[in-house]
């Protein structure tokens, strides 16, 4: 069931709303007058609106530190209330006790539907066990839940195809093709900073990546000069910037000090974020050595790198699409219909192959931004 959608930029006022109030739920509507925290959630649910039927969705996001997790929770906010839905938001913090503690109290105010982006380490198994047994409908949000058969749908993108646009982003700028097929010897020195290891999107951008990128590394026209190219080796914790930023000098240090880095393949752009400390503290200057950066998210910040040039790309994942598909999603399980979905087969949590519905993803860099960005309404001429 499509349901219907307000101007985007509510949102983005509800997002200053949740900054920093990580512990707070986002009440629907007119149930409630003010924003209330999780310890007075009862009394949300014995308000007017609940007590005449009002389906409640309860919204679990792993923290604040990436504008897509606030961006996303306010978006599905705005669009489940607008629609006569309760809400309830709480953020993690990437903390997994924190996590399982409010999915345990949505649980035990017997909400209609839960809709979860879970921390990556977070062992969420026992704490969904006792959501299917109240029949509560669970959504993966974005990141894949693992080992439980308590996730009844995915929601996310189509994280193979945002993988090899990266790659052949790469590809297509460095006129890879070519160089390998004129057997000339001009080759290009790559790293790689991916995400969080436990994380199955991560895994599949990193696969989708490869898909294209392997061709060359196998013939040298690619060198990885640390030679960590699996997932495994070069997977970051949460997707840590400071991380990211301190496995970047350490692979500069290692195998730059006579040589020079000429592209770092990164998986979002808060990885990028830290390489591009990195490559500052190396003495890599924008506009002269600076290597070709990729990112994915296509964060305010990123666009920013972009048009200044310390970031090449950034592979855009439009949080507006996904935000719409979950809630839709959403409202069909609270009335007892079937999700659309769009693929039923290529993601697995190590229990089941969970139904999801995948959105596409689209290239950004200097030479498209204003059609893909702001044409769309995504930023404003004035944000960027």
């Amino acid at each position: 069931m499509k349901i219907k959608r307000k101007c985007w930029m509510l949102c983005f006022a509800l997002m200053l709303g949740l900054a920093g109030c990580a512990k707070e739920s986002i009440p629907a509507g007119n149930a409630v007058s003010q924003t209330q925290t999780s310890s007075e959630n009862k009394s949300i649910l014995d308000s007017e609106a609940v007590k005449k039927n009002q389906k409640t969705a309860a919204i679990s996001m792993p923290s604040q530190s990436s504008e897509k997790w606030i961006n996303g929770a306010a978006m599905m906010n705005t669009l489940l209330t607008d629609n006569h839905f309760q809400v309830l938001v709480e953020f993690a913090e990437d903390d997994p006790r924190q996590q399982i503690g409010q999915l345990k109290e949505f649980i035990e105010q017997d909400v209609d539907c839960l809709i979860v982006a879970p921390v990556p380490s977070a062992d969420l198994t026992e704490v969904l066990e006792q959501a299917k047994e109240k029949e509560i409908p669970v959504i993966s949000y974005d990141r894949l839940i693992m080992d439980t058969d308590a996730v009844d749908y995915y929601a996310g993108f189509d994280n193979l195809q945002a993988g090899r646009q990266i790659g052949e982003y790469i590809v297509q700028e460095k006129n890879l093709e070519k160089t390998s097929s004129d057997g000339k010897s001009k080759t290009y020195t790559i790293e790689f900073f991916m995400g969080d290891p436990q994380d199955y999107s991560a895994k599949m951008v990193h696969q989708g990546i490869m898909e294209v990128l392997k061709p060359y590394l196998d013939a040298g026209t690619l060198v990885c000069k640390s030679g960590r190219t699996k997932f495994e080796d070069t997977a970051i914790l949460y997707e840590s910037q400071e991380t990211s930023q301190k496995n970047c000098e350490a692979l500069l240090d290692a195998n730059y000090l006579d040589g020079h880095l000429d592209i770092a393949c990164t998986s979002s752009d808060t990885l990028a974020y830290g390489v591009r400390t990195a490559l500052e503290n190396r003495s890599y200057t924008q506009g002269d050595d600076w290597p070709l950066v990729t990112g994915q998210d296509a964060q305010l910040a990123a666009v920013t790198d972009i048009l200044s040039g310390y970031q090449a790309m950034s592979v855009f994942r439009d949080t507006r699409q996904l935000a719409q598909q979950c809630a839709d999603m959403a409202v069909d399980c609270m009335q007892g219909q079937k999700p659309v979905t769009n693929d039923n087969k290529q993601y697995k949590n190590g229990t089941k192959a969970v139904p999801s519905y995948l959105c596409g993803t689209e290239m950004v860099d200097l030479k498209n931004y204003k059609d893909v960005l702001v044409d769309s309404g995504y930023y404003t001429k004035d944000q960027l």
